[in-house]
């Protein structure tokens, strides 16, 4: 078979905006490998801690924080000395109270900075939910991966969808995969790559519309999140510090929500095909890593049908008994007090094994019919295979866990988030402008601290009083928090799984780095910011209720 040379397409010219985001990417590419900057960072950590304790900054402020809590004195397998920690489960929403803290910036070379950095070490890495995470859901996806069942799916999920359709699909699936945590970096952001190159489409595009559906519209949904619990009791504690009777319920941004997770999917998919897609052209195969140079398993379409019931049967399997686990009256997955299944309930902490378990009975299933794993020697080959591609990650998540366990001990995003609230709210201005500077400002403080409620549990006893006071409802300062909450996740390096979505770039073109992934998420960002924030003020005055019984005006 003679290969025959066809002469390249003339590249199309780019726009001044596709040039500085070339220029943003080069740039970034410069930078040293994830784990050498991460490191950098650590040191950086170190001494700017140590610089902002001996000039004594510090912030006073109110908090909405949980009770305190007893460590309990665990021994873990392989060690004979105990280790002191604190609760599994988070504490109930309903427990959260004010209070007043005079936060200081602590130093890391001090002799308590000091004596943190090396006893913490292995703490901070064991303490690291990511870690687990992707090894327990490795599990199940290494194994459907290995056995095709990944592949299958998305040839007959393209089959269904035209060009413009798979990216809205890709997209809806990333905003509704937020109920799930955090299985939506790990699963649904592969599969977009994968859905993407096999209809000739840019697989980096489809990591970034998977990503940004996933992280960017994180703070809405079209389903009510365990999230939406804490952030609406840490809202009714910062309400009570003025108004005792201004509570809303979980429901109170329920309609804003829906509409936002539409109007947020319509965003991303626009801007993916129309400026994303149109920057970074085609995909070139020569760029992809070793990963993705290998050859396709062909299967017999007759074997691939079979294969599909088989893993159509295996998940309905696991799908029954998990439903015998949590649908009858004081089954063990529902919560033993309230009898909830949704919100603080044994399932939704047991949703990452859940889908492992999907994942493993439907590719196990799938290969018992392909022929694709016929012994438990290919089962466990699978599963080693994929936890072995982890390696290199694995290492970086341990850098990172050092930096952020830094971060959070020296209390510097805490006190620079209470001097930027307190900034806004000296500032003189109406309602509507001090919206979107606290959504503003909200987005600034996303950038040093990604985690949705530990910035609510700072900004809200700040700015919800101001607005009351303003005539601003309680459930209009949390929509317009969600609104700053999210966009921003896509380019911090502190959101843990960002190094994560360096590397799948990485498995499609060899020379990316986190520039890459800056250049291909900075549209979303400006673009989602800047359209979010206009919806929502095209809400707030119109005035349509952001929830059953909760107006946007008072």
């Amino acid at each position: 078979m003679t290969d025959t040379a066809q002469p390249a397409a003339a590249a199309p010219e780019h726009t001044f905006m596709q040039r500085v985001l070339d220029a943003i990417e080069r740039l970034g590419n410069k930078m040293p490998d994830p784990a050498i900057l991460f490191l950098w960072l650590c040191l950086g950590v170190i001494l700017l801690s140590q610089a902002l304790q001996w000039l004594d900054v510090k912030a006073t402020y109110q908090v909405v924080a949980p009770p305190p809590v007893a460590a309990e004195q665990t021994y873990y397998g392989g060690s004979s000395e105990p280790s002191y920690v604190g609760p599994t489960e988070p504490e109930p929403a309903t427990d959260y109270k004010v209070r007043t803290e005079t936060t200081k910036v602590k130093g890391l070379l001090s002799v308590d900075g000091v004596r943190f950095l090396f006893t913490s070490f292995v703490d901070n890495f064991r303490n690291f939910a990511a870690v687990a995470i992707i090894l327990v859901v490795m599990i199940g996806v290494g194994l459907a991966e290995a056995a095709g069942l990944i592949g299958a799916l998305i040839r007959r999920l393209v089959a269904v969808s035209s060009s413009a359709t798979l990216t809205f699909i890709i997209v809806l699936l990333g905003m509704i995969s937020s109920v799930a945590s955090d299985a939506g970096y790990l699963v649904l952001i592969p599969l977009g790559a994968v859905a993407f190159k096999s209809v000739g489409r840019n697989p980096l595009a489809g990591i970034a519309a998977a990503f940004a559906g996933v992280a960017a519209g994180f703070g809405v949904n079209f389903l009510i999140t365990p999230l939406d619990g804490v952030l609406t009791e840490i809202t009714n504690d910062a309400s009570a510090l003025v108004d005792p009777n201004a509570e809303i319920d979980l429901a109170a941004n329920l309609y804003f929500g829906i509409a936002s997770a539409l109007f947020v999917t319509i965003v991303l998919t626009i801007v993916t095909a129309r400026l994303v897609e149109g920057r970074i052209g085609p995909w070139d195969p020569a760029e992809a890593s070793e990963v993705t140079e290998e050859a396709e398993v062909q299967t017999d379409p007759a074997d691939e049908a079979r294969g599909l019931r088989y893993a159509l049967w295996a998940t309905l399997a696991v799908v029954a008994v998990i439903a015998l686990l949590t649908a009858i009256p004081g089954a063990p997955l529902r919560n033993p007090e309230t009898g909830r299944v949704i919100g603080d309930s044994p399932f939704m902490d047991s949703l990452i094994l859940i889908i492992s378990l999907i994942f493993f009975a439907a590719g196990l299933g799938y290969g018992r019919g392909v022929g694709t794993i016929k012994t438990s020697a290919d089962v466990l080959s699978s599963i080693t295979k994929s936890w072995a591609g982890l390696a290199s990650l694995l290492f970086l998540f341990l850098l990172i866990a050092q930096f952020i366990a830094y971060f959070n001990f020296s209390n510097m995003a805490q006190v620079a988030a209470v001097h930027l609230g307190d900034l806004l709210e000296r500032a003189d201005i109406g309602a509507v402008w001090l919206l979107i500077g606290f959504m503003l400002v909200t987005m600034v403080v996303d950038l040093i601290m990604p985690a949705a409620i530990a910035k609510w549990a700072i900004l809200a006893p700040i700015f919800i009083p101001l607005l009351i006071r303003l005539n601003v409802t309680p459930q209009t300062v949390l929509a317009a928090y969600r609104v700053g909450d999210s966009p921003l996740n896509v380019v911090t390096p502190l959101m843990a799984y960002f190094p994560l979505i360096v590397v799948f770039v990485k498995r499609y073109q060899r020379s990316a780095g986190i520039g890459t992934v800056v250049s291909l998420m900075l549209p979303y960002v400006f673009i989602l910011s800047v359209a979010w924030t206009l919806f929502f003020v095209a809400w707030y005055l119109i005035g349509i209720p952001l929830g059953p019984g909760s107006p946007v005006h008072p």
